[in-house]
């Protein structure tokens, strides 16, 4: 059960990294016995430069490309049926070409790329893969023919230019991902996309009485973070209602006075919000600050 929650998840989250640059198809069907590719992309004609901010994600949706991300490591059997899904597609797009009468461009097949938590050196080697220079390590990539590249995502450098496919691992990599991913400036692209994403995973495992160990580390990690943001949504939400009942009380404040109210916590902007009846002037607002300064002051 736990497996389609987290397919779920690296669907939604490719999906809404990918979708300003292309065209995201998830679960797209292919023929023969109905299988799905779990994320089809197609980039747009015009290259988008914000791209870069997706560094080596970045690079496998340069050109069409077809994302299969694998919960448990992928078996041999499993790599073998992402290639057939490739194949199938190659010789779909190659029967549009002829009927359009127009010529296939090798950059137009897609290159499928296999994402998967780990990847034994026995299993890597069983398809003839290798390391290409200017590639990151933990990238390896299958004869040229086959258009097709295995990425384990343990061995991948813990780096930022790896962060965004370092989320779909497990264990400590997926954790510690998550712990970067927290840390990046606010409004960093995709940051608070992507948390609401992995706090709908956490939500969803929550309500799952049979968790594999990773799973319950995972609900352990996101517990703190979850809560800290929530907190800091919940003091977002009050700085901005307490500003603009201050401003309608007392009119336009300057910026030391708003800084001060934004290092105020959740109890005091409540309190603030009361207090602020009895104001007349932006002189009465000074003095209460003053106040909790002294307060926090003596305390320490």
């Amino acid at each position: 059960m736990t497996r389609f929650i987290h397919d779920k998840f690296a669907k939604d989250y490719l999906e809404e990294l990918l979708k300003d640059y292309g065209e995201v198809n998830p679960s797209e069907k292919v023929s023969g016995e109905i299988e799905e590719i779990d994320v089809l992309f197609t980039p747009f004609k015009q290259q988008n430069s914000n791209l870069q901010v997706l560094v080596l994600l970045g690079k496998f949706a340069e050109y069409p490309a077809i994302l299969e991300p694998f919960r448990n490591p992928a078996s041999t059997d499993e790599i073998c049926d992402c290639i057939l899904k490739l194949l199938e597609i190659k010789a779909l797009v190659r029967r549009e070409a002829k009927a359009n009468k127009t010529k296939l461009q090798e950059s137009e097949i897609p290159k499928l790329w296999v994402l998967t938590p780990t990847g034994s050196e026995t299993r890597l080697s069983s398809f003839g893969t290798i390391q290409k220079e200017g590639w990151l390590s933990g990238v390896y990539f299958l004869p040229d023919a086959l258009r097709t590249a295995i990425v384990a995502i343990h061995q991948l450098p813990q780096a930022p230019e790896t962060l965004w496919l370092r989320l779909l691992g497990r264990g400590s990599v997926q954790s510690q991902a998550i712990v970067e991913l927290q840390a990046l400036p606010l409004n960093y692209p995709y940051q608070k996309a992507t948390l609401e994403l992995v706090y709908n995973l956490r939500e969803n495992l929550r309500v799952n009485q049979e968790l594999e160990e990773d799973d319950r580390e995972l609900i352990m990690r996101l517990e703190p973070l979850y809560q800290r943001d929530r907190e800091q949504a919940v003091q977002s939400g009050e700085q901005r209602l307490v500003l603009r009942l201050l401003n309608r009380r007392i009119g336009e404040i300057n910026a030391s006075l708003i800084e001060k109210i934004k290092g105020l916590s959740i109890e005091q902007l409540e309190n603030l919000g009361e207090a602020l009846l009895d104001f007349s002037s932006v002189a009465d607002l000074e003095t209460w600050l003053n106040q909790q300064s002294d307060k926090s002051l003596s305390v320490d």
